[in-house]
């Protein structure tokens, strides 16, 4: 009998299994249905791995880590060196990096400095003025302004001085910074910046002489040709005018290799200027996190016991001022000059510790109320009005000191130092009068820029020799150091008494302009007194060792 061959045999029944399980053996129960438990689908997993066996990897996938505002910031910055460089953008850095070269190479800082910095940010200004960042705008003139001292001042520690903050306050407005932080680091951001800069500037180079190649090698070939008259013209011109010759810029293959470096260095400043202010970096303008606000308590205790101190002290000063010289000397057994002498430089460390007190304080502040914001403003005002205190009372000392041995150089920084301290903290106590800061650090460097500009106005060198040629000092008038001044105190020497008038500017030698580079106002006017005056020179000879001997 095939498969096919009929339907199948019936199954047998449970009870014809039943009644032949003597003779067969039984089957293996199966069991129902009903009586297995159920799994959902999404209840379905792995077994748990055994601890004996290492693990191979992860068995779940890991979310992407989020990136910090500052790398985004990063990023977002970097990629700006794909933007278009302007067309005259480029014709801007170009004629600056020429003009650096050619202005400030073999010539004495003067003129053609100052304008080489107004070049500089000739191509950056423009976009400032787009983004309507008054803020930048502003620092951005103060720095122009402190770059064009070297054209007024002769003097080179003011000089010194002026560059240095220019340079801080330029690299705070092109990277339009604004956090404290920001500012602090924004020598670091401008370094970014020209990095950043240069495949900008290569790129800008490649497309331009990519797409306009025609038009490039017709400019070419007229600056050539404008070069070669220029050149043939003026040397005729100046070999029959000296006068004439003096207004050209100098043409000396020795000068060569250094030209070309500045006028490099000059156009990738510039281009950095211009990158920086149609992109600044986004971290400028990222703040430090708020630091926890501490218990009412906690924070009171140290600030009014610094409050305490400051106020005794400042009460001292008040007592020793009305007394006057008599209190000085029967309670310290000191001269006014040595007690003015005595403690000017504590106070100094004292005013900016004040400052960084205050920084840390208001960030541990208690400000979850409106009684701990107002406790805590009216803690720091009075430890910024005591500190004012201090300040007055350091000028004071230093005020005596001046009277008793002189004015000098160093004494004048240290006097504008502290002049600057007490301006930040006229401003830390106007931020605190809303808790808000933001606009601080800013204002910092530009009252750092105003008052370097204020020493260069006020000519600290001919202020120098009118105050200790008329003071009575306690000390013989030094005439060396006098003479060691610079041609800005000519003037003042001019109006002085014989022989002391000759004594000072027999030693003044002031070299001759040699073009418009060169000039400078300061060297100028002390040119036109020493052209007039008329020195003895027995008495130039002589007189240094007459007045050290007085």
């Amino acid at each position: 009998m095939t498969d096919h061959d009929g339907p199948p045999p019936p199954l047998p029944s449970p009870s014809s299994s039943t009644s032949s399980s003597a003779s067969t053996a039984a089957p293996l129960p199966v069991p129902a249905l009903a009586d297995v438990p159920l799994v959902a689908p999404s209840a379905w997993q792995a077994p748990a791995p055994s601890a004996a066996l290492p693990r191979t990897g992860p068995t779940t996938a890991l979310a992407p880590r989020e990136r910090s505002p500052f790398a985004r910031s990063l990023t977002a910055f970097w990629g700006e060196r794909h933007r278009t460089v302007p067309t005259g953008v480029l014709v801007t850095v170009v004629v600056a990096g020429v003009a650096g070269g050619g202005l400030v190479v073999g010539h004495r800082l003067g003129l053609g400095a100052a304008l080489v910095g107004l070049l500089a940010w000739a191509a950056a200004v423009p976009a400032l003025v787009r983004r309507r960042a008054v803020g930048d705008l502003v620092t951005a003139a103060l720095s122009v302004a402190l770059l064009g001292v070297v054209a007024v001042s002769d003097a080179d520690w003011v000089v010194a001085l002026c560059l240095a903050t220019a340079a801080w306050a330029g690299a705070v407005a092109a990277t339009s910074a604004r956090s404290a932080p920001a500012v602090a680091l924004s020598g670091i951001s401008w370094a970014f910046g020209v990095v950043r800069a240069l495949p900008w500037l290569t790129r800008a180079a490649g497309t331009l002489a990519g797409s306009r190649r025609g038009q490039l090698l017709v400019a070419l070939r007229s600056v050539a040709v404008t070069g070669v008259l220029l050149v043939v013209f003026g040397l005729l011109f100046a070999s029959a005018d000296r006068v004439f010759a003096s207004y050209l810029p100098r043409l000396d293959a020795d000068l060569l290799p250094a030209q070309t470096v500045i006028g490099i260095l000059v156009a990738l400043t510039a281009a950095t200027l211009a990158h920086l202010a149609l992109a600044p970096p986004g971290w400028s303008s990222l703040t430090v996190r708020a630091g926890r606000p501490a218990r009412r308590g906690e924070w009171l205790l140290p600030i009014l016991a610094l409050d305490a101190m400051v106020l005794g002290f400042v009460l001292v000063q008040i007592g020793a001022l009305l007394g006057g010289h008599r209190h000085v000397l029967e309670t310290a057994g000191l001269s006014y000059a040595e007690y003015a002498r005595e403690g000017f430089a504590q106070l100094v460390a004292v005013t900016a510790l004040t400052l960084l007190v205050v920084a840390v304080a208001v960030r541990r502040a208690p400000r979850v109320t409106d009684t701990d914001r107002a406790i805590s403003r009216a803690a720091l005002v009075v430890l910024c009005v005591g500190t004012l205190g201090v300040v007055a009372s350091a000028l004071r000392r230093m005020d005596l000191y001046v009277e008793a041995f002189g004015l000098t150089r160093l004494r004048l920084y240290v006097v504008a130092v502290e002049v600057v301290l007490a301006a930040i903290l006229v401003l830390v106590m106007v931020a605190g009068v809303r808790w808000r800061g933001s606009w601080l650090p800013r204002a910092v460097v530009q009252v750092v820029a105003v008052a370097m500009l204020g020493l260069a106005v006020v000519n600290p060198d001919a202020l120098i020799v009118r105050h200790n040629t008329t003071a009575d000092l306690d000390v013989a008038l030094d005439v060396s150091y006098l003479q060691g001044l610079s041609a800005d105190a000519v003037p003042a020497m001019d109006d002085l008494e014989e022989p002391l008038r000759s004594c000072l500017l027999a030693s003044v030698d002031v070299g001759p302009s040699e073009g418009l580079a060169d000039w400078n106002l300061g060297r100028s006017r002390a040119a036109g007194v020493l052209a007039e005056a008329s020195v003895a020179a027995d008495v130039a000879t002589a007189c240094p060792q007459v007045y050290q001997d007085r």
